[in-house]
């Protein structure tokens, strides 16, 4: 009988992307998937320390296993990514029974980890494995749940240090990959069958400035547009501060970048922005969205944005909203803010009450959700390329897939058109997106 292991991921899509390789390197030892936790060998918790409700929800699901692991002592219990990197001692004093506990810059080290364990009887103090390595690990192996479109890291780590955020200190100082091993990824990735790939960053615009053949991302992204038989480039995340002329120009210019630009806003006032650490203005993100829209005009623009801030006035979530109705996002990861331990943010004083934050963000959700209909709305009729994933898993008969601007629509089809670029005409449209119809085109 095989060894089982579950993986539970929790975050972004830095998260999903870790998910493949600490499954790639279980099945490497000779696992292979289990259904749910009770028949699982090895279970891993793949962490988010972003907001605090990933942090809750992991303390909460190691509490649910404890009965599970005293009958089971030889089962291994791992807690990986950016939690485990910061809260290490937290999760030794609150779950002791936890075997591994692995940063996400060290997954290197994840498979030696398990092995040691298996030979093991089990006891005794974790293994933990959270130094900042100096070098990024290639070559790891990874299983993809997902068969059209990949997820391909660029870079590593964040230099920004935001108010708030508590990625610098979980993911590390920024690093960036080598061109030649990006582009090996994404061909060997194309030899495997897939048609899109997803460039990741926490900043992709700061790809680069480590290396010494003086690259940027946006030529990294003309790099990677000339490799035969790719269908689609996306990338995410830009950081306002240093979005460039030059990307927005690649964007345009390049056949295979997508149409689609997240620019996380976060607020639409320049002092909270200033106290957040932004580093820039609500004028300066307001002239890269007009310089995008400019080149690219069919681009389709999202963000991330945050309520709630310390000290913010009800004035200065007004200039939120306003900038909501100005900019009109075709989509917003819309967020309330909460404290992370050892950010600047959390020492400030004049916390919003959790109340007024709660308001504020359903205020903002309201909004932004009317926009993102009324947009899709106007583009009912239009005809779209689709890149076609699957069948859609809630209506039979029919199958899904995504524009260029990264909008859903599901339509009637054959499987056979899985993996296919066709034009669908729009014929509904809803705040996810769309349903349509094929259109004589395909």
């Amino acid at each position: 009988m095989a060894n089982l292991y579950y993986l539970d991921t929790m975050g972004c899509q830095m998260n999903e992307r870790d998910s493949e390789t600490l499954a790639g390197i279980l099945q490497q030892l000779g696992y292979d998937p289990a259904d749910n936790v009770q028949n699982a060998d090895v279970i891993v918790f793949n962490t988010c320390t972003v907001r605090a409700k990933p942090h809750h929800k992991l303390f909460s699901k190691l509490g649910e296993l404890r009965r599970l692991k005293q009958r089971r002592p030889q089962m291994i219990i791992a807690v990986c990514g950016c939690l485990a990197q910061v809260a290490a001692d937290e999760i030794c004093r609150r779950a002791p029974f936890v075997d591994i506990i692995v940063g996400p810059r060290n997954y290197a080290g994840f498979g030696a980890a398990v092995a040691q364990r298996q030979q093991s009887d089990n006891s005794g103090k974790p293994i933990v494995i959270t130094d900042d390595e100096e070098t990024i690990p290639e070559g790891l192996p990874a299983c993809r749940e997902r068969r059209i479109s990949a997820f391909v890291n660029v870079t590593y780590g964040c230099n920004n240090f935001c108010a708030y955020c508590v990625v610098p200190y979980a993911r590390g100082r920024e690093q960036s990959r080598q061109v030649t091993d990006v582009v090996a990824e994404v061909q060997s990735l194309i030899a495997a069958g897939y048609k899109e790939v997803t460039l990741l960053g926490q900043n992709v615009n700061s790809y680069g400035h480590d290396l010494t053949a003086g690259i940027d991302f946006a030529d990294l992204l003309a790099e990677v547009d000339q490799i035969p038989n790719l269908a689609r480039i996306r990338f995410t995340t830009s950081h306002p501060q240093d979005l460039t002329l030059k990307l927005l120009d690649a964007m345009r210019d390049l056949p295979l970048a997508c149409e689609h630009l997240h620019l996380p806003i976060q607020s639409g006032d320049d002092e909270i922005l200033a106290r957040m650490g932004r580093g820039y203005t609500y004028a300066h993100y307001r002239s890269l969205v007009d310089a995008a829209r400019e080149r690219i005009p069919d681009v389709a623009v999202t963000t991330d944005v945050m309520v709630g801030f310390p000290g913010e006035t009800e004035e200065q979530f007004g200039n939120t909203l306003r900038a909501f109705e100005e900019i009109r996002f075709d989509q917003a990861f819309m967020f309330k803010y909460n404290d992370r331990p050892g950010t600047r943010a959390a020492g400030m004083p004049d916390k919003v009450p959790e109340k007024v934050k709660q308001r504020r963000l359903e205020e903002l959700v309201a909004r932004q959700n009317e926009i993102a209909r009324d947009i899709n709305r106007q583009q009912v009729g239009r005809t779209f390329e689709v890149l076609v994933e699957g069948p859609d898993p809630k209506s039979p008969g029919k199958l899904r897939g995504r524009t260029r601007t990264n909008k859903l629509m599901i339509f009637p089809g054959e499987d056979s058109l899985i993996g296919q670029l066709v034009h669908v005409q729009a014929e509904q449209a809803y705040l996810w997106g769309f349903l349509g119809r094929l259109s004589s085109e395909s």
